[in-house]
C-alpha cells in the first residue's frame, strides 16, 4: 500500500473483526480482503479454516492481532458431517477417494465408537494439515512428494454428539452414510482427524464432507459478518479493541496508580482469583491482558497507546 493509499484509509483500526467464511477461500484470502476493507497491513487471523470448512474466523486488525494468539487457544464448536464408507488422501472430501468399503453399523456400536474418541485423546493429525515439520507445512511436504508421518497430539473433544444419521446414496457418490454431528473439542482439534478415526474404529473408513465452525471461544456466528456485509460497513464492522478485550476475557479495573504501573509492564498484586484478565484503567481504556497464578500476576500483552 503506497503512503497516499495509507492517508487516505485513515489512522490504524484496532479491534476484531468476527467473519463468517465462505467455502472455497482460504484463511489467508480472507485476511487479504480485510486488509482492502481496512486499508491497513496490520490484519492477522485465529484458527485457520481449510477452503472447505466455513464459519467463525477471528479476524485481529492494528493492536487487536497482540489478541488472536491468546484467542485461537480457546475451545471451538464445530457442526460436521461424517461420511462412512470411504477413506480419501486428505481425510475429506477434497482429497482423492482411496478405498470404498461398505458400512453395516448398528446404533449401540456407533454410540461406544464415538464415546471412545470423546474426552482425552492422543489424535494424529491429517498429513495435509498445516502443522510445520521442520519449518515447512505438512501438507506443503505432501505436495511435493514426501511422505509425511506426524506424531499423535494430546487434545480434548468436550462434545462428539450425532444429530442425524442418514444414507449419502447419489448419482456421482452411491456409497455411504452420512453422519451430522456436533463437536466441541479444544485447540489444535482436527475434525477431519476424528472423521478418519471413527470410520476406522467402525472397519469402514471415513472422512470429512463438510465443517462449519459455529463458535471460537466467546464469540459465535450471532456476531459474525459475511465478508460482502464487511466490505458494505468497513470499519464499521470492528469491535473497538476495548469491547473485543471485555467479550473475550474476564475483567480487571484498576485504579489510576496501577494503570501507569500496567502500562509499563510492572506486576499487579494477585487478587486470589486465577485466570486471564483484561485490564482496564479509570478511563475504561484497555491497559492490558494479564495472567494470574496462585501467586503471580504476569502481562501476557501490554497495550501502547494508540
Amino acid at each position: 500500500m503506497s503512503p497516499r493509499s495509507r492517508a487516505a484509509a485513515g489512522p490504524q483500526v484496532d479491534g476484531l473483526v468476527v467473519v463468517d467464511k465462505p467455502a472455497g477461500c482460504t484463511s489467508h484470502d480472507v485476511v487479504a480482503r480485510a486488509r482492502r476493507i481496512l486499508g491497513q497491513r496490520r490484519v492477522g487471523h485465529a484458527g485457520t479454516l481449510d477452503p472447505m470448512a466455513t464459519g467463525v474466523l477471528l479476524l485481529g486488525a492494528g493492536r487487536g492481532t497482540r489478541l488472536l494468539g491468546h484467542l485461537a487457544l480457546t475451545d471451538k464448536v464445530y457442526d460436521a458431517t461424517i461420511r462412512l464408507g470411504r477413506t480419501t488422501t486428505t481425510d475429506d472430501a477434497q482429497g482423492e477417494p482411496v478405498e470404498d468399503r461398505p458400512v453395516d453399523v448398528d446404533p449401540d456400536r456407533l454410540a461406544r465408537a464415538m464415546t471412545v474418541l470423546t474426552g482425552v485423546i492422543d489424535q494424529v493429525p491429517s498429513s495435509v494439515s498445516a502443522v510445520k515439520v521442520d519449518g515447512v507445512r505438512a501438507y506443503a511436504r505432501v505436495r511435493a512428494g514426501e511422505e509425511v508421518t506426524l506424531a499423535a497430539r494430546r487434545v480434548t473433544v468436550h462434545r462428539f454428539d450425532l444429530l442425524a444419521r442418514r444414507a449419502a446414496g447419489a448419482a456421482s457418490d452411491p456409497a455411504g452414510t452420512d453422519l451430522d454431528v456436533t463437536v466441541r473439542c479444544s485447540s489444535g482439534t482436527y475434525i477431519r482427524a476424528l472423521a478418519r478415526d471413527l470410520g476406522a474404529a467402525l472397519g469402514c473408513g471415513g472422512h470429512l464432507t463438510a465443517l462449519r465452525r459455529t463458535v471460537v471461544g466467546p464469540f459465535g456466528l450471532d456476531q459474525a459478518v459475511s465478508l460482502d456485509t464487511f466490505g458494505e460497513l468497513g470499519r464499521a464492522a470492528v469491535t473497538p479493541l476495548a469491547e473485543a478485550v471485555a467479550a473475550g476475557f474476564a475483567r480487571r479495573d484498576v485504579a489510576a496508580p496501577a494503570a501507569v504501573d500496567v502500562s509499563h509492564g510492572r506486576r499487579l498484586a494477585p487478587v486470589g482469583q486465577p485466570g486471564t484478565y483484561g485490564v482496564f484503567g479509570p478511563d475504561g481504556a484497555v491497559l492490558a491482558l494479564v495472567e494470574e497464578t496462585a501467586d503471580a500476576v504476569r502481562s501476557l500483552v501490554v497495550f501502547a497507546p494508540a
